[in-house]
């Protein structure tokens, strides 16, 4: 008898999904007033009270009378406000504003280029720039010789500059959601970059060799853009974990996709798989694989029947609506849109499955083909 296999739509799965998500909210709502409602409640609330009290070494007989508690704040606005405590209070506001001054942040659709007062700021060691319509990174980024965070998700960016190469301490590197169509060779100097987010340019096809040299690489995400296979670069990041290439044009995967001997986590689905490599096997930590079910007619045996831990998500999706419409910007800024929300539904499906309190051993999530009729009727002939 052949292994069981259970037959699901992923359309089928978000819609499950976000409505388990709705009842829990409403039933933790309700668990919240009710609780509000109990004595229960108020014992602990009275209860917790005490203990900040006694934290902040008020007398008993400022908060105790008569065996009742009085839980007005005012007390411990007025009695907790010992030089201990304020001192703690300003050594600890002191190390935000510290570390605070080493960070640069800007958001806004107002901005369409960087400050100029930014160039001063050599110092800095990380850079938030987000949701701006900014296109273009100024050269003088090769004088911040100490930055490690570069996060310019979700701008109008439509090239690195070759600059980028000089930040030698760099280890977070997110540009995602931008108008990159490529990445410049010397991102590949950039030798202990440790996070890679590409995702959601849409138009990149390639990455140059040199960014082989990324040897601290741990999670790479090329996800949403137009590459038709793996990249050489990214086979030869041997400490990589994480590799999300879905939504792309992928049409079949390297044989020697095994040299990723360290990979947790392949991403695969939505694209144009129509079989799995048996080097898959040969993995010993790939512990999550999904992929897309809708054209694949050859999966490993091993795959599915993995003693290895390995979690493997075979999603079919219902196919998506094209929406006509003349302005060519427009449905590539839709299609965007759609990506990130597809994303994010990703990401907390992802959390969801680890959340589950079952040994990683016995627990397989398969969801396969559904055979055509014709096939069907077929091998009954």
């Amino acid at each position: 008898m052949g292994h069981q296999v259970i037959i699901f739509d992923f359309s089928l799965i978000r819609g499950l999904w976000e409505t388990r998500v709705k009842k829990n909210k409403e039933r933790q709502r309700k668990e919240k007033e009710r609780l509000e409602k109990s004595s229960l409640e108020k014992i602990k609330q009275e209860w917790n009270f005490i203990l900040e009290c006694r934290k902040k070494g008020i007398p008993q007989s400022k908060y105790l009378k008569n065996g009742f508690v009085n839980t007005d704040e005012k007390i411990l606005d007025t009695y907790g406000k010992t030089p201990q405590l304020r001192k703690r209070h300003t050594l600890s506001d002191e190390a935000n504003k510290e570390r605070n001054k080493f960070i640069f942040q800007l958001s806004g659709e107002q901005w369409m280029e960087f400050p100029d007062s930014l160039k001063e700021q050599t110092y800095l060691k990380e850079w938030h720039v987000c949701n701006t319509l900014i296109q273009t990174i100024p050269a003088y980024i090769a004088l911040f010789q100490d930055l490690r965070v570069l996060d310019l998700s979700k701008n109008q960016i439509n090239h690195l500059p070759v600059e980028i190469g000089c930040l030698k301490k760099l280890k977070v590197l997110n540009v995602s959601f931008n108008n990159l169509k490529s990445v410049p060779p010397e991102l590949g100097d950039c030798e202990n970059l440790e996070k890679l987010d590409l995702s959601g340019n849409m138009e990149i096809r390639e990455l140059p060799f040199e960014l082989s040299n990324l040897k601290q690489v741990t999670v790479v995400d090329m996800s949403a853009n137009k590459f038709h296979s793996i990249p050489i670069c990214v086979l030869r990041m041997s400490n990589l974990q994480w590799l999300d290439i879905s939504s792309n044009n992928l049409k079949d995967l390297p044989e020697d996709i095994d040299r990723l001997d360290q990979l947790q986590t392949l991403l695969l689905q939505k694209n144009k798989l129509t079989y799995l490599p048996r080097a898959l096997v040969n993995m010993p930590n790939l512990s999550l694989l999904v992929v897309s079910g809708d054209d694949l007619v050859e999966i490993p045996t091993a795959v599915c029947e993995s003693t290895t831990g390995l979690k493997f998500v075979s999603l079919r999706d219902s196919p998506v609506e094209t929406i006509v419409c003349e302005d060519t910007e427009e449905i590539i800024e839709s299609e965007r849109e759609r990506e990130q929300i597809e994303k994010e539904f990703m990401k907390a499906y992802i959390e969801d499955l680890k959340e589950r309190v079952c040994k990683p051993s016995n627990f397989k999530v398969k969801f396969a083909l559904k055979v055509p009729e014709s096939d069907k009727s077929s091998n009954r002939g």
